[in-house]
């Protein structure tokens, strides 16, 4: 197990036994799987209400307008409170945040699985937000703090990033078939039942870690970047649903950024800052986050308008269209069962970069999509560009979190996991919306591939000059 002089862990018994070892122990493989299967949870609830809505809508009485709150009020506590979570864990104890978010993320499931009217249904899904903001955080620093730096956490990253990105493609998947066969509720249980066998398991089996002094608890710090988050993910999500036009989404992305931008004032002067300065400075903090960013929003932005362009344009049932996104989980799966050995020959740095191009070049490829057919070609393409993105998906976390003391992974993997929602938060905002307001849906599909493909592109070049530089 990997221990710093300034960490304290504790366990039954090491679940690691050399940096330079790649085999993962009986009790390894236990530790990873719970950990995983946490993370698959947290993902899965991303995704697995999303073909539910209209169903739900109408068994709670949420108007059309009224549904994005099913989804706006999850995303709001799990990006916003991400960053606080992760320090807290830090400070008090990683194991003991990681069980009372689960046990927070299961109550609030079945809050939402018994759900009487819009306010208690909403409630659940805010609740599990927030659950999901303590999970996250704390699931993927005990991950890096039990697992050393090397090829034993390389490998332990590859398997949860592959499980992380499945969970979102078998939640568009099963939320289908189980709101058909069993209801919407039946998704909402699933994630229940979930939540209780983690919880049950891993009292047993995760180690306690903590850092031994206690120091004071940013609090102008952690208000101003928790209202900052909050402020932006929500303006970005009612403009992925109304647009930039109202004044309401100007105003708090405006009050937003203001946050942010006293957030990085007050953390300059504190001398306990809840993000320290320093580290934001690291070349592989900020350019590996710089990446994660980049693939995790153009991603979230193909899959959105492909599956416009598959069920609009080339008139694809929900099923046709969920297979050709099941045959991109499958892609990612096997991308995720080498990434760790092709990081650990070539380096996380040059498989980020390598990954970021590639993606950029496959999305690229999906330009050759016509108006009357393309369905192969979308299919082939999204799964290449699929398993690139998994490839930058676990480099850019291994990148960031390499040479990071372990009193301070917990901050780390939070900025790992607050980049990541936020990518997902602010691409199809951004970009999505291009393709629903031009005169023609599959140009505008076809305006957005063209805009993503470039981004990522020239991303990967920024990333490559910037994790070269030498430090001055």
């Amino acid at each position: 197990m990997a221990i710093d002089t300034q960490t304290t862990v504790t366990a039954p018994d090491a679940v690691a036994p050399s940096p330079g070892d790649t085999r993962l122990s009986g009790r390894a493989r236990l530790v990873l799987f719970v950990l995983c299967a946490a993370q698959f949870m947290v993902a899965l609830d991303f995704s697995v209400l999303n073909v539910a809505l209209p169903a739900l809508g109408k068994d709670l009485g949420l108007s059309q307008s009224a549904l994005q709150w099913a989804v706006t009020a999850f995303a709001l506590p799990s990006g916003g409170f991400l960053l606080l979570f992760s320090r807290i864990a830090d400070l008090f104890g990683r194991k003991k945040l990681f069980l009372t978010g689960l046990a927070l993320f299961g109550a609030a499931s079945l809050l939402a699985t018994l759900a009487w009217g819009p306010a208690s249904f909403l409630t659940g899904r805010a609740l599990q937000g927030l659950g999901a903001a303590v999970i996250v955080p704390t699931g993927m620093s005990l991950l890096t703090t039990t697992f050393p730096e090397g090829p034993l956490r390389d490998k332990a990253l590859g398997i949860s990033g592959t499980l992380m990105s499945l969970g979102f493609t078998v939640g568009m998947v099963l939320g289908g078939v189980m709101t058909d066969t069993l209801g919407w509720r039946s998704t909402m249980g699933l994630l229940t039942a979930a939540a209780v066998i983690v919880l049950v398991l891993a009292p047993m089996l995760l180690p306690e870690s903590r850092t031994p002094e206690r120091p004071r608890l940013d609090v102008p710090g952690a208000v101003t970047v928790t209202g900052g988050l909050l402020a932006v993910i929500y303006a970005l999500s009612t403009a992925a649903q109304q647009g930039f036009g109202g004044v309401d989404v100007w105003g708090t992305l405006l009050v937003g950024l203001a946050l942010l931008a006293a957030f990085v004032a007050v953390e300059s002067k504190a001398s306990a800052p809840l993000v320290s300065l320093p580290m934001l400075k690291r070349r592989t903090v900020a350019w590996g986050n710089l990446g994660g960013l980049v693939t995790f929003s153009m991603m979230s932005t193909v899959v959105f308008v492909l599956t416009l362009y598959l069920q609009e344009t080339l008139d694809l049932s929900s099923f046709q269209t969920g297979l050709v996104f099941g045959v991109q989980g499958i892609a990612s799966a096997f991308a995720g069962t080498y990434a760790a050995k092709i990081i650990g020959r070539f380096g996380a740095r040059r498989v980020l970069v390598g990954s970021l191009l590639g993606q950029g070049l496959f999305i690229a490829a999906l330009l050759g999509i016509g108006s009357g057919s393309g369905a192969l070609l979308a299919t082939a393409a999204v799964s290449l560009a699929s398993m690139c993105h998994l490839g930058a998906i676990i480099s850019y976390g291994v990148t960031v979190t390499s040479g990071v003391p372990n009193e301070e992974q917990g901050l780390a993997t939070g900025l790992v996991t607050t980049t990541q929602q936020v990518g997902i938060t602010i691409g199809i905002p951004l970009l999505g919306v291009l393709a629903t307001t031009q005169a023609s849906l599959f140009d505008g599909v076809r305006t957005v591939l063209a805009i993503d493909a470039l981004i990522v592109i020239a991303a990967a070049g920024l990333v490559a000059v910037g994790l070269s530089r030498k430090k001055a």
